[in-house]
């Protein structure tokens, strides 16, 4: 026991003790704490990483919890570096625009909202924003750029100062914060309040069904507490008094889901797609134990073809490199255990060049270094971006080189 995390024994939804182990995974160090020269000799302590499921409610997450402050507070990561992200939430602003109109009086908060991107959308048209995040950096250059932002864990204590401050509000967002966070119940406490009574919150997560049908189990780190699905969330929300009325199934992530609450008894009825969605999980026995253990089977069965190839190019004589340093890279270092593997990961991202991975500190380059350093096998690790990735570097194919897909079943190309 480390006193930067502790293990809760009961289910963060429903407050149940009935909760199993399902998928033990490898213990990894803290996801996207990439280090400098400066700290290689500091020991990054791996934190347990194992996947419980609670049997009454049914939703699935890791019971271990490292302390947010030493995930959260110096956060690195901003939305504007992201493939993709910035034309996601512009499209997201005019979707709930036109569905929602709010006004120029309106009020719409977003939690988690990092550095102000899809709140900048919302100002553009003339619409009042308020933004919370706990990366007090983030925060503080956001507020400078003209999008307001408390930097700090957003609570139901939060919730009555906003009150005083700024009013109800008419959309209240929160784009994936529900994987992040272990107080689900204070935090959407404070959102009820917040919420105008015809107010809407609006939420993005990773799907459960999408993680384990697409093998986009590498999303599971530290940072992601909770994965999410719609039977757990119909309750939940029952429990605090609001109403899940709609959901939209969206590729965000590899498979995510958008869902739309109001408060117990609002103006919205409840859209089919609830009831189909909780049928849906009903016939492929989401929720059952035995079905999580076969994930975790065919997870191990990728990485012993993934090792069992690494061994036999090794032998040859090869060369091997990595592509990707991002959050969900780290897990997949940890649990398919690539320390010692790669001679070196490039990045994209100039903030994760010259630095080295969480724990196994593999140095990452920039995407120079291919050219360079001619690796004769790359391995994608950020494997949901493949085919941009092979694009933008289709140069280091034609040069000879090979790329490896590690998930979800390893492929050369």
């Amino acid at each position: 026991m480390s006193s930067s995390y502790f293990h809760r024994d009961n289910c963060r939804l429903c407050g149940s003790r009935n909760v199993e182990l399902v998928i033990p995974f490898k213990p990894s160090a803290i996801a996207d704490d990439y280090v400098h020269a400066d700290r290689l000799n500091e020991k990054q302590e791996a934190y347990p990483m194992d996947l419980y499921l609670c049997n009454d409610c049914k939703h699935t997450q890791l019971l271990d919890v490292v302390n947010p402050a030493l995930l959260f507070r110096n956060y690195t990561y901003v939305t504007s570096v992201s493939l993709g992200l910035i034309d996601h939430f512009r499209k997201v602003s005019e979707k709930l625009i036109s569905r929602f109109s709010p006004g120029p009086q309106s009020l719409v908060v977003e939690i988690g909202s990092n550095d102000g991107t899809l709140l900048r959308f919302f100002k553009e048209k003339g619409v009042k924003v308020l933004g919370i995040d706990p990366a007090t950096e983030i925060a503080r250059k956001t507020t400078e750029s003209g999008i307001e932002t408390i930097p700090d864990f957003f609570t139901s204590k939060i919730a009555t100062e906003i009150l005083k401050t700024h009013g109800h509000a008419s959309i209240f967002i929160a784009n994936n914060v529900f994987a992040h966070a272990d107080n689900l119940g204070d935090i959407t406490d404070g959102i009820r309040m917040l919420l105008a009574p015809d107010g809407v919150f609006v939420f993005e997560v990773s799907y459960m069904v999408d993680i384990v049908d697409k093998m986009i189990w590498d999303t599971i780190f530290h940072e992601h507490l909770c994965f999410h699905a719609i039977h757990p969330f119909v309750n939940f929300f029952r429990l605090h008094g609001m109403e899940l009325f709609d959901v939209e199934r969206i590729p965000t992530k590899g498979g995510s889901i958008r869902g739309y609450a109001q408060l117990a008894g609002g103006p919205r009825k409840v859209e089919p797609i609830v009831g189909e969605l909780l049928a849906l999980e009903d016939k492929i026995a989401f929720g059952k134990p035995e079905t999580f253990r076969a994930y975790g089977d065919r997870i191990n069965a990728t990485k012993t073809a993934l090792l069992d190839l690494l061994a036999k190019l090794r032998s040859q004589g090869k060369t091997v490199a990595g592509y990707g340093a991002s959050a969900t890279v780290t897990t997949l270092l940890h649990h398919f255990e690539l320390g010692g593997k790669l001679d070196f990961i490039v990045d994209d991202n100039p903030v994760k060049q010259g630095t080295y991975s969480p724990g196994q500190h593999i140095p990452v380059l920039p995407p120079s270094a291919l050219a360079e350093r001619k690796p004769d096998y790359v391995v994608i690790l950020a494997w949901i971006y493949a085919e941009p990735i092979m694009k933008k570097n289709q140069a280091y194919i034609d040069q000879g080189g090979h790329f490896i897909i590690p998930n979800p079943e390893v492929k050369v190309i």
